[in-house]
C-alpha cells in the first residue's frame, strides 16, 4: 500500500516535472530553436491545433526560422497566430515559407524572460508539493484506518520527502539551466 503510493507520488512528480520541461521550452532564447513555435496555437478551420501538426519548423540559421506549411491555405492563420502570441516575432511569407527573424534579445527582455522562466519553476515546484501533500495525506489516512502502525507512517513520510526534495532540485537545475541559457549572449 505505502509502496503504491510512494509510486503514485514519484510518477505525478515525474509529470509535473515534465509538464515544466514544455513550459520552459515555449520561452524564447537568444537563438532560433523549433520548441519555440511548436506548441503554438493556430486556429485552423475553427479548430486550436498546434504549429507543429500543420507545418515542419526548421532553424537552418541560428536566428531564423522557416515554417513550411503542408496547406497553403493555413498561411494566413498561422501569421494571425504568431502576431498574436507573445514571442513579439513579425513573420515574413513568401507565398510558400514562413520565415521568423528572431532579433537579439535587450538586456531588459532578458531579465524578464527570467522572472518569468522563475515564475514557471515555482509553479512547477509548488505542483511537485502538492503531490507530496496528497501522498502523506494518503499515508496518514492510511494510519487512521489502522491499516499501518506509527512507526510505517514517518519512514513513509521521511521517503515522501526525500523524493519531493529529489524534484525540487531538479526543478530549479532544469531552470537554472534555461536562465543561463537566456541570459547568454
Amino acid at each position: 500500500m505505502i509502496d503504491d503510493i510512494k509510486q503514485d507520488a514519484e510518477h505525478r512528480m515525474q509529470s509535473a516535472l515534465d509538464a515544466l520541461q514544455r513550459e520552459l521550452t515555449g520561452i524564447r532564447t537568444g537563438r532560433a530553436a523549433p520548441s519555440l513555435v511548436e506548441r503554438l496555437q493556430v486556429d485552423y478551420y475553427g479548430a486550436a491545433t498546434p504549429l507543429n501538426q500543420l507545418a515542419s519548423i526548421s532553424a537552418p540559421e541560428p536566428r531564423t526560422l522557416v515554417i513550411q506549411p503542408w496547406d497553403r491555405g493555413s498561411m494566413a492563420a498561422i501569421e494571425k497566430a504568431i502576431q498574436k502570441s507573445d514571442l513579439g516575432l513579425t513573420p515574413n511569407n513568401d507565398g510558400q515559407l514562413i520565415r521568423l527573424s528572431i532579433p537579439q534579445l535587450t538586456e531588459e527582455r532578458r531579465k524578464s524572460l527570467v522572472k518569468m522562466t522563475k515564475t514557471k519553476v515555482e509553479d512547477g515546484k509548488v505542483a511537485i508539493r502538492n503531490v507530496r501533500r496528497d501522498a502523506v495525506d494518503q499515508v496518514k489516512e492510511l494510519m487512521k484506518e489502522k491499516m499501518i502502525g506509527e512507526d510505517d507512517e514517518r519512514r513513509a513520510q521521511h521517503e515522501i520527502d526525500a523524493v519531493t526534495k529529489r524534484y525540487t532540485e531538479e526543478a530549479d537545475r532544469i531552470g537554472s539551466s534555461k536562465e543561463a541559457e537566456i541570459l547568454e549572449v
